[in-house]
């Protein structure tokens, strides 16, 4: 019993390291300020898609039906649908799935997690864990899943993971 515990306790500790040093792979910028910041463990559940979007930017969950579904219910139990309209194609808000986005670099999916996460200037606030309490918000996981729901909705194809994509967003 007790190797088990020490067993499931290494395991825990190997993977939210392994989420810490993924961290360092990218570099996550306010959309308010254009500061760096990094997620707080709390806000960090040690998935694989935490680690290769902290690791690379991408998205995993970008194309798996069953993430996209979960991140839909996310996006109304956040009531994302207020202000962005309840396909994220906007209302009082900006629409999110582009052609045009109001903050250029949410066409990566790196950059629109940075917007959501921190909030912006323009009246959204952060929805980030952590950000406006200290013990709620969304965790990264959640985000990415409602990031890869709101890639759904568009009909250009946009899927915020292509290396170049903003170059051919800026193209067209």
């Amino acid at each position: 019993m007790l190797n088990k515990k020490v067993i499931m306790s290494s395991l825990l500790i190997a993977l939210f390291s392994m989420a810490g040093i993924a961290n360092a792979g990218i570099k996550l910028i306010k959309t308010t300020d254009g500061t760096e910041f990094t997620i707080p463990s709390s806000g960090l559940k040690g998935t694989p898609a935490e680690a290769e979007f902290l690791k690379t930017g991408k998205n995993i969950y970008v194309g798996d039906a069953e993430a996209e579904k979960r991140g839909g219910k996310r996006f109304g139990f956040w009531s994302c649908t207020q202000c962005h309209g309840p396909t994220a194609k906007g209302q009082v808000g900006p629409g999110l799935v582009g052609p045009t986005f109001k903050y250029p670099k949410d066409i990566t999916n790196q950059g629109m997690f940075e917007t959501i996460w921190y909030g912006t200037n323009g009246g959204m606030g952060g929805k980030g864990f952590g950000v406006m309490a200290p013990d709620d918000g969304l965790t990264a996981d959640e985000l990415l899943k409602i990031i890869a729901w709101v890639r759904t909705q568009g009909s250009q194809g946009v899927t915020g993971n292509e290396d170049d994509q903003m170059k051919k967003f800026l193209k067209n």
